[in-house]
């Protein structure tokens, strides 16, 4: 049986035209979530892949989201001994809960890929995402840090990890640092070359894994792409005594995400 709320609706078609404004409408009468989406690029830390964003008309409150990109891999130079490695870092989380006003412009940007595929032992650390603009101040989610290729036969490469980051760190409200990535040698100890493996860590929250091994090639490159966040792949050696040297690749791009409301 069809009720009067049935069927009782405001229809576009019974609204004259320019008959109700923007300002005739409280703050929250037409509100919404909405999600928008910052991708970094392979660009230079120092062109920004920054953008201008508006907050649209109705939005009051805005969640944001921030994912410092990866460290790049290490890189590998042998000429008497073997070495172990440490796979490059994820980049760091932030977020932060702010009002806003519509119309207000943020510049939004995502952490580009410095350009660091490089031979030596240790990586560039990955560049940052941040966010400026009103109800801001030094928000940000820094880069992962770079691989480690190690040569000595005495010291051991660890996984290291930087835990949650206090309330206002980076300017956020909650925020999050990752291991280095950890060495794995397959349980043959860390001076064998063959077979080894590095493993590189994801963001905070992404859930993406990379991992990578060696057994009896002569040399690998990082010459992989990984996905966003995630610390770069490194070069290995297999062999002990070469000269050869392997090239390290690059972390993922940052991220920014922005719910809005």
């Amino acid at each position: 049986m069809a009720t009067y709320s049935s069927y009782k609706k405001v229809r576009g078609e019974n609204i004259l035209d320019g008959a109700i404004q923007d300002d005739d409408l409280a703050a929250t009468a037409l509100s919404s979530w909405n999600v928008k989406w910052f991708h970094g690029q392979p660009c230079e830390c120092s062109s920004g892949c920054c953008c201008q964003w508006t907050v649209p008309n109705h939005v009051s409150k805005m969640y944001i989201e921030a994912w410092g990109s990866g460290g790049s891999g290490h890189g590998s130079c042998t000429c008497s001994r073997c070495q172990h490695y440490r796979g490059a870092g994820g980049g760091y989380y932030n977020a932060k809960m702010i009002s806003t006003v519509p119309g207000c412009q943020y510049t939004v940007c995502a952490g580009g890929v410095y350009p660091c595929r490089n031979r030596e032992c240790c990586g560039c650390q990955g560049c940052a995402s941040y966010v400026t603009g009103y109800n801001l101040s030094n928000f940000c989610a820094i880069g992962g840090h770079g691989g480690i290729a190690d040569g000595s036969w005495s010291t051991g490469c660890f996984s290291n990890f930087t835990c949650c980051l206090g309330p206002g760190a980076n300017g956020g409200d909650f925020g999050m640092g990752n291991h280095h990535g950890a060495p794995d040698n397959n349980g043959l100890g860390i001076c064998h070359c063959w077979c080894q493996r590095s493993q590189p860590t994801a963001a905070p929250f992404i859930g993406t894994v990379v991992r990578q091994g060696l057994n009896c090639c002569w040399m690998r490159c990082g010459c992989w792409t990984v996905p966003y966040g995630h610390g770069g792949q490194g070069a290995m050696s297999g062999r002990c005594g070469s000269s050869c040297c392997g090239q390290s690749g690059t972390g993922g791009p940052g991220l920014v995400k922005i719910t809005y409301v």
